[in-house]
């Protein structure tokens, strides 16, 4: 079985889209998926990768997986995720796609930071104030605001300054212990159960 995993991100230009695919190259090696890696494709906008998702699944083959991985952008109050995408950017699935082809990063990549300050403090350096931080424990109902709120509190006296998303976003995720992001909450743990099952297959 072949894997490909369509992220939203990267924006426009070769260089960030370079950055995203190193730093989830990174993550999944720190899950343990070296070895039998999924193939990477940055799409920029989150309708970009919806487009590119749908293009890809529409050719696949029967050995072939083909997953969308986005922001949620909001909370999701959904028990599926196909519909609070339907409710929220109006995308409507093919009749043979299924949960398992889409995944959310509740509610958006930078809240898998927040299960491992270490990271954080270990990229940002001198002045970094995890205490600015969103305190919440329950990362998945953290709003977007809230998030990019703390970061740029957390981090606007660090030695790299105040968090920027192209310059430290794929940086930072390349650091993340990939167990701390298991347990960031429901979402996360799905998506590497779901990855460490099919790349299980993909490797045998």
């Amino acid at each position: 079985m072949k894997t490909t995993i369509y992220i939203e991100g990267g924006g426009n230009t070769a260089h960030l889209r370079s950055e995203l695919r190193k730093g989830f190259q990174a993550l999944f090696k720190n899950a343990g998926f070296s070895g039998r890696l999924p193939k990477i494709v940055a799409c920029g906008s989150r309708n970009e990768a919806f487009e590119d998702f749908k293009t890809a699944f529409s050719a696949k083959s029967n050995d072939d997986a083909i997953l969308l991985l986005v922001d949620s952008e909001d909370v999701v109050k959904k028990s599926e995720k196909w519909k609070h995408v339907e409710d929220r950017d109006g995308w409507k699935k093919h009749d043979n796609m299924s949960e398992n082809n889409i995944f959310l990063m509740v509610v958006a990549m930078e809240s898998w930071f927040l299960a491992d300050t270490d990271a954080l403090e270990k990229f940002f350096g001198d002045g970094f104030d995890k205490k600015k931080l969103p305190q919440n424990q329950n990362f998945e109902v953290i709003d977007k605001n809230t998030l990019y709120d703390g970061l740029k509190k957390s981090t606007k006296n660090s030695s790299k300054g105040e968090y920027c998303k192209g310059e430290h976003s794929f940086k930072i995720l390349s650091l993340l212990d990939a167990n701390k992001v298991k347990k960031h909450g429901s979402y996360s743990k799905e998506f590497f159960e779901h990855l460490n099952k099919i790349l299980k297959k993909e490797k045998g």
